[in-house]
């Protein structure tokens, strides 16, 4: 990681390290404003005043809003991973899209607007494990720890919380997130076995957890920094609401 670090440096300089900024952000947009708003709306319509769900029942939800915002999510996606990619190609290779709307038309233009979609199923599939894994599992560590220590609903209990869902989400995921840079960065069509049979002779068992430490250091902070500002939004939104806590 660290080499690959160095390397961009100086071949693209510090803006290099931010190469897919706008893909990366056009993907927020779309992929996590959708899986929240639809699972805390799940969740509202599962929760009553005597009743909370039950940790099945969260997974179950996470995976529904999971699931619709990897295919809201998954045209952003793909150029993110392009764009990201494109540093490593041959010049003659290279795409360069200016930005992510560049990309967008570009790739409906010249590939079809069904390249917009590749690799929407293994993308979906991720997008079901990292909101389950992610959402449901904060819900379930912070309830745990109001339960089972003297922790209160405050920023301590929601740190610890969204740090255990950040390395529960990076886990469950790496194998995905593998195979879904793979397929969305590769030129060639390739079904999901032939890749993973071809894989898995090269490296192994291992390629499932290739990547795990910088996913980590990308997905704990954002995990982390995500939760904590949703915990904050919703209790200023209650206030200006008069809602009870």
């Amino acid at each position: 990681m660290l080499q690959t670090f160095v390397h961009v440096l100086k071949q693209d300089g510090a803006l290099g390290l931010y190469r897919g900024l706008s893909a990366s952000l056009l993907r927020q947009l779309t992929y996590s404003t959708t899986r929240f708003g639809v699972y805390e709306e799940l969740k509202e319509v599962a929760t009553d005043s005597f009743h909370s769900p039950s940790f099945p029942t969260l997974i179950a939800m996470a995976s529904t809003s999971g699931f619709l915002g990897g295919v809201a999510g998954n045209p952003a996606d793909v150029l993110n991973v392009r764009m990201q990619h494109d540093a490593a190609l041959p010049v003659a290779e290279q795409r360069k899209y200016k930005n992510a709307i560049d990309g967008l038309i570009r790739m409906a233009r010249e590939e079809g607007w069904k390249s917009l979609f590749r690799g929407v199923w293994p993308n979906s599939m991720r997008a079901v494990l990292m909101t389950a894994s992610q959402l449901a599992s904060y819900d379930g560590f912070k309830q745990l720890l109001l339960e089972k220590t003297s922790l209160k609903d405050n920023l301590y209990t929601h740190f610890t919380a969204s740090f255990l869902a950040g390395f529960v989400a990076t886990t469950v995921c790496s194998p995905v997130d593998v195979i879904k840079t793979r397929i969305m960065s590769s030129k060639d069509s390739e079904s999901i076995i032939t890749l993973l049979e071809r894989i898995y002779r090269a490296e192994g068992v291992t390629w499932m957890f290739r990547g795990w430490v910088p996913s980590f250091i990308r997905l704990g902070p954002h995990t982390i920094a995500t939760f904590l500002f949703l915990e904050q939004h919703k209790k200023i939104y209650r206030h200006l609401k008069g809602i009870d806590e």
